[in-house]
């Protein structure tokens, strides 16, 4: 779940997110009409998007989805269902999910379609010919719907196998209102400002950070915020192209400045142990429990941390609040992620599907049950919940071509996006041992050349 905006445009636009949650986001139970609701764009015909009749034909999709998010994605699923008479089965897939696929394509079991969160992912599965190309009716959807580079981002040597349904802003820092509140902390503008802030808040009793490093995406989407805010677009670039080494000195820089808050066990709850045992929900549904006195005051990660404050009492803008991540250099970074459906059976099912998911209404089942951003430019913003989550999806939209995607999904699956090995066991031995720069530099060059040769 993962790309990169504008900064120096998105900085200017996420401080207005935080500022939003300061002063509370609406849709909130209150009854109050929100502002902003005719800011929207789109349409709200009562269908954006033809279908076929596809009474019978059984769709199976597969995803990592789990909780709320399949929960969500079900109910577009549903509407597929309600719309073309087909009978759609979700699939529970598994981490990392070409060797998933890959099990099923070799027991000859493959599903329709798969939602697939790595750019190398999508390359992997074209040159093994499991994806099929997107057809006539969904790539009209996408050139209606989609600026050029999330087009670009589904393609492979100029055919388009992709359509990304889901998008997400990595770059937020999340928090206990209460906890700020009772130790007198606001919100940080800078990374040093930061490691002040949770140091205040340690120092009222709360543990400062959650952190959910069980899970090795969360650490690598720390690294690349760290990274792009510090080395800066051009640098960032060329690292997840691998034209630059890990032993180049902008990592050790930036595995420096990590290593100011992973080296202070005493501002991650659970310290570097409890961290590495917690997955990346629990991290956030520890923060926002609790009351004023929650096992972390402060949890990293993107808008869709919205889906598991709702698993708590919290709401979104009195009880939890969120801020830009801080800048390390001249800008607060911004990167996203994306997960895009494709088609692994040349069927009218698979199709049509991908046609349904690249639909404005799609997208809108989603964003009104929240945790969810399109890159949709057809969607109507009217149909995120809050303003937090509209002025997010409008950051995303304005910024057009001008994105890159997350680093790790970028890279080889070996590498940046497989559980226990490559990036994320390395960051994990790094979170337990902050101290050995240079080894985790070599040992992430060593992984990332076998895995870009491969």
């Amino acid at each position: 779940m993962r790309t990169t905006l504008s900064i120096r445009r998105a900085a200017v636009v996420f401080a207005a997110v935080g500022a939003l949650a300061l002063t509370g986001c609406g849709g909130d139970g209150d009854g109050k009409k929100e502002s902003g609701d005719d800011s929207g764009k789109g349409t709200d015909s009562a269908s954006t998007v033809d279908l076929p009749k596809l009474d019978g034909e059984k769709v199976s999709v597969a995803a990592v989805w789990t909780g709320p998010e399949q929960a969500n994605f079900t109910k577009v699923l549903d509407e597929f269902e309600n719309r073309t008479g087909a009978d759609v089965t979700f699939v529970p897939a598994q981490d990392p999910i070409i060797n998933f696929l890959g099990t099923k394509i070799a027991g000859k079991q493959p599903p329709d379609v798969a939602m697939i969160p790595q750019v190398g992912a999508i390359q992997q599965a074209a040159a093994k010919k499991w994806a099929k190309p997107v057809g006539a009716e969904a790539k009209a959807q996408l050139d209606k719907n989609y600026a050029k580079v999330w087009q670009d981002l589904g393609a492979v040597d100029g055919t388009q196998y992709g359509v990304y349904f889901k998008a997400a802003n990595k770059s937020l820092i999340w928090y206990n209102a209460a906890a700020f509140d009772n130790a007198g902390a606001s919100e940080p503008k800078t990374w040093k400002d930061f490691l002040t802030t949770a140091e205040t808040v340690g120092a009222s009793g709360v543990t400062p950070v959650s952190v959910g490093g069980a899970d090795g995406w969360t650490l690598t989407d720390w690294f690349e915020n760290v990274y792009l805010s510090q080395a800066g677009p051009e640098k960032y670039d060329q690292l997840a192209k691998h034209e630059i080494p890990w032993t180049d000195p902008s990592v050790k820089d930036a595995l420096t400045t990590l290593a100011e808050l992973f080296g202070k066990p005493e501002l991650i709850a659970g310290g570097a142990d409890g961290a590495l045992q917690t997955e990346f929900p629990a991290s956030v549904t520890q923060t926002f429990t609790g009351g004023d006195q929650p096992k972390g005051a402060m949890v990293f990660e993107g808008d869709f941390v919205a889906i598991n404050i709702a698993q708590t009492e919290a709401k979104i803008g009195t009880d939890a609040k969120v801020f830009p991540f801080p800048a390390v250099g001249a800008d607060s970074p911004v990167v996203t992620g994306g997960d895009a459906a494709v088609a692994l059976k040349d069927s009218k099912g698979a199709q049509a599907l991908l046609t349904w998911l690249a639909s404005a209404d799609a997208a809108k089942i989603w964003a009104e049950a929240g945790g969810f951003i399109s890159p949709n430019k057809g969607l109507d913003l009217k149909a995120y919940p809050n303003e937090v989550q509209r002025t997010m999806a409008q950051a995303l939209i304005d910024a057009g071509d001008d994105v890159r995607f997350d680093m790790s999904d970028q890279a080889p699956q070996s590498f940046g996006g497989t559980p226990g090995v490559g990036e994320w066991k390395i960051l994990q031995d790094f979170l337990k041992n902050p101290k050995d720069i240079a080894g985790a530099q070599k040992k992430l060059e060593s992984e990332a050349v076998k895995a870009y040769k491969s």
